[in-house]
């Protein structure tokens, strides 16, 4: 750790990395909505939210992994010469 100077961390993550996770996510969420509407027509509205809530809050701790461990994926730690101007 004398030399952390040398090195660089650059992180290479895009849109495109996280985008497919983001659309699962979207489909997972609009099938829940779809999944309580068809609920709320029946005489059980309290477990129409109910579904919903769980399924959204079940699925926020799996995005959350994904994002991360996507993120820190693309974490590059890169060695950089003494002599070289940034």
């Amino acid at each position: 750790m004398n030399n952390i100077e040398k090195y660089r961390l650059s992180c290479t993550l895009t849109f495109g990395d996280i985008y497919g996770q983001i659309i699962v996510w979207l489909i997972v969420v609009f099938l829940s909505i779809a999944g309580g509407v068809a609920i709320w027509t029946s005489s059980n509205q309290v477990y129409a939210l109910g579904s919903i809530a769980l399924i959204v809050v079940l699925s926020l701790p799996f995005l959350l992994f994904a994002f991360v461990t996507t993120l820190l994926n693309h974490i590059e730690v890169c060695s950089v010469d003494s002599n070289e101007e940034e």
